[in-house]
């Protein structure tokens, strides 16, 4: 259906109401006809990916069986298992899946691209580590997110100054106090839960069959005395030292050009709309 088609298909009040809704798929469809694969869009400014958002993926990759997909990722990350609740699904239901990234597609999401046969990447693009963030409350009652490698290393800290002067000082008991054993070996496992994902996707994907270079990129992006911050910025020079599979797109590139007025509108909407996470394609919009 051309696009003038569609407009003519829209009564003039339900245009009215969703007008900035049917601007962005039109926007959609100008990309499918460049690439010549349908695009899906998930975008999160703040919520992390959760297991719910697996009933978005699948509204989009309804009609999507035996044909190549491209996903516009945009989220901070969040639950590993979710994560891949997703990547099965998007690889069950497409025979090539390629992830775009126009601005930041950070630790689970990064991890969403990792399984990717393809990322493409620009100018304005970021990926980010994979080291996994523990959730605590402090003795004040404060909330907050550590590296799961921070709590580790603080153990082995401890033990260093132990074992250097005899006894451990009373103001190490308070730190003390947050690294019960079943924290640590959370964050233990959560680690390995990590570079397992990374692994395992990779050697199915961008690195097929080279179990020791995916290992080894796996470890990479999940060391955190590499990269220091979990927010630390991952562009597409980076991404390829690892040994990714980068496809860069220059900022006047056609495509690009497409795909960026297409994010810029997708964060204008959701300033003016209050929506926070949105699940879109051509035909299908859903918005929480």
């Amino acid at each position: 259906m051309s696009t003038l088609d569609t407009r003519l298909s829209q009564s003039p009040l339900s245009h009215s109401l969703h007008a900035s809704r049917f601007s962005r798929q039109e926007m959609i469809r100008e990309v499918n006809s460049k690439t010549g694969r349908p695009l899906i869009i998930y975008m999160s400014w703040g919520p992390p990916i959760e297991v719910s958002d697996v009933l978005g993926f699948g509204d989009l990759l309804h009609n999507t069986k035996d044909s190549p997909v491209d996903l516009l990722l945009q989220s901070p990350g969040g639950d590993i298992d979710a994560a891949e609740k997703i990547v099965n699904l998007c690889r069950s239901r497409s025979s090539a899946f390629r992830v775009i990234v126009a601005e930041s597609a950070k630790s689970a999401a990064t991890l969403i691209a990792l399984a990717s046969d393809e990322i493409i990447m620009s100018d304005t693009s970021e990926l980010g580590p994979i080291d996994p963030q523990i959730t605590i409350t402090t003795p004040q009652g404060q909330t907050i997110r550590r590296p799961a490698q921070s709590f580790l290393d603080g153990l082995e800290t401890i033990k260093k100054l132990v074992d250097e002067d005899g006894e451990l000082s009373p103001a190490y008991y308070p730190l003390l106090s947050n690294l019960d054993p079943a924290l640590l070996d959370y964050c233990d496992k959560s680690i390995r839960r990590a570079q397992q994902f990374a692994k395992k996707w990779l050697e199915r994907s961008q690195l097929k069959g080279d179990s020791a270079k995916a290992a080894e990129t796996a470890e990479r992006l999940a060391d955190n005395q590499q990269w220091l911050s979990h927010g630390a910025v991952i562009d597409s020079d980076e991404a390829k030292a690892l040994g990714l599979n980068v496809k860069h797109l220059d900022h006047d590139d056609s495509l690009w050009q497409h795909i960026w007025r297409l994010y810029c509108r997708y964060s204008t909407d959701a300033q003016t709309e209050g929506y926070e996470k949105i699940f879109e394609s051509s035909d299908i919009s859903l918005q929480k």
